[in-house]
């Protein structure tokens, strides 16, 4: 019985299908985003189907071994602290970002730690070789077993891995690739699944380890349907405003080891260079004694990063105030308002906010709630904050400090770069004394407004 042919319609958004074409997705709510794809459906009784279960050979978990699942090294210490402690041997690992934060650039420079000791495969889909040899100079990236290959055809690509199979393997990117067997055009759904798929094939039936680079939509997302971040074994995102130099790589999925490990990077003309201390980074040039701007410590894995934030709140004219955030989620800014006004009785609703992250730097660690809040009231009751103090802790929305984890490994942080006092939440206990800093606990909002304005100097 010879092969059914049937169109489907795939979203390009997230990927669902539908067998008829409609105005709206209903699973993820874009519109316009349906495309007609051409599907080939085998019988149940085809032979190959029969064949296929003759393959599976199933092995005692007790008898598996995994002696030969190693890491190494990258050759960058902070990307190896993002992927869990190296790379590892036959994952597939996607690297997104916005165009031009420099995706391509970071491939190429690990290449020099790899090629001490592998063999790689530069895949380029969008340069030529004479192209990614200038950026390599200009990198001061050579080695000998740094091959460069132009190609966009995957199944070309995978025969030739499996001739000649190299140790690395670096598509960029995956967007550019295409498969002959699928008709639709290059850059759609059902060509990124399909080169996925092979690409991960690849790489766990041969231990080969591949890098895959992934473009970013204007929502910010990878472009691609939602399933090609589930099929790969780590998601990498670069993170940072392009007018400053400072690129994070952050870790949102990872089957080897952590989702919460970043990596700070400098953007210079030589490459990116490593920062092993964003804390410092994140807090030069900060002013002393001014309103509106308080420090914080947030745990992104095991790391702890001190950041700063400052809040500018302005009289407005007009019936609805401005709200404008940059480095935290809006929605969590108008929560900690709207706490302040009810729980501590601040007024805002006549006032503009504006609150910022020094550096580029993007907080998801809740604990920073308290020195939002309080850099809030600062500038709206115009007092100063101490320039040696910094805050950390959750607000509840009946106003309470909630307890925050890594408490003691704050203050040891806090301590370490020249911080006098910090401010605690009271739910925290058994936390030991370090001598040279002062350890304020609080238990409510209003409290810890309270006690900053009784330390201003009379």
């Amino acid at each position: 019985m010879s092969n059914k042919q049937k169109s489907v319609f795939v979203c390009s958004n997230c990927g669902n299908e539908s067998p008829k074409w409609m105005g709206k997705c209903y699973a993820c709510g874009m519109w316009n985003t349906y495309e007609e794809q051409t599907v080939i459906s085998t019988p149940s009784n085809h032979p190959a189907s029969a064949n296929a279960v003759l393959n599976i050979n199933p092995v005692p978990i007790t008898s598996v071994d995994i002696s030969s699942e190693i890491r190494f090294t990258t050759g960058m210490p902070e990307l190896d602290r993002v992927l869990g402690g190296g790379a590892v041997l036959g994952s597939l690992i996607l690297v997104g970002g916005d165009p031009g934060i420099g995706k391509s650039t970071l491939l190429l420079q690990i290449c020099n730690g790899f090629c001490k000791h592998h063999t790689c495969y530069y895949v380029s889909g969008e340069e030529s070789k004479s192209q990614i040899k200038l950026r390599a100079d200009r990198l001061g990236v050579s080695s000998e077993k740094l091959m460069l290959i132009s190609e966009t055809n995957i199944d070309s690509i995978l025969s030739f891995c499996q001739s000649s199979p190299p140790d690395i393997l670096i598509i960029d990117s995956i967007q550019t690739m295409y498969c002959s067997n699928v008709s639709s055009g290059t850059g759609s759904v059902s060509q990124i699944k399909e080169a996925t798929a092979l690409l991960m094939r690849l790489a766990k039936e041969n231990g080969i380890t591949v890098f895959v680079i992934g473009h970013v939509t204007k929502e910010g997302s990878l472009a691609g349907p939602k399933v090609l971040e589930h099929m790969v074994d780590t998601v990498l995102y670069f993170e940072g405003d392009k007018s400053l130099s400072f690129r994070i790589l952050r870790s949102i999925k990872n089957r080897f080891g952590s989702t919460n490990e970043i990596a700070v990077f400098d953007m210079q003309s030589t490459g990116l260079l490593e920062i092993d201390n964003p804390s410092k980074m994140f807090l030069d040039g900060r002013p002393e004694n001014v309103p509106g701007t308080c420090v914080t410590c947030v745990m992104e894995g095991t790391r702890a990063i001190l950041a700063e934030i400052q809040a500018l709140v302005t009289k407005t004219n007009y019936p609805a105030p401005r709200r404008m955030s940059s480095g935290i989620d809006y929605n969590r800014m108008s929560l900690l308002l709207a706490v302040l006004e009810k729980r501590a009785n601040y007024s805002f609703f006549s006032m503009d906010v504006y609150i910022n992250v020094v550096g580029g730097f993007r907080l998801i660690d809740n604990s920073a709630d308290l020195a939002i809040s309080l850099a809030a009231a600062s500038a709206l009751l115009d007092f100063e904050m101490p320039s040696d103090f910094i805050a950390v802790g959750e607000i509840g929305l009946s106003g309470e400090v909630r307890a925050v984890s890594y408490a003691q490994q704050r203050i040891y942080e806090a301590k370490r770069l020249g911080f006098n006092s910090i401010m605690v939440p009271a739910r925290n206990r058994l936390l030991k004394n370090i001598e040279g800093i002062e350890v304020i606990r609080v238990s409510s909002l209003s409290q810890a407004i309270h006690i900053l304005r009784n330390k201003q100097p009379k």
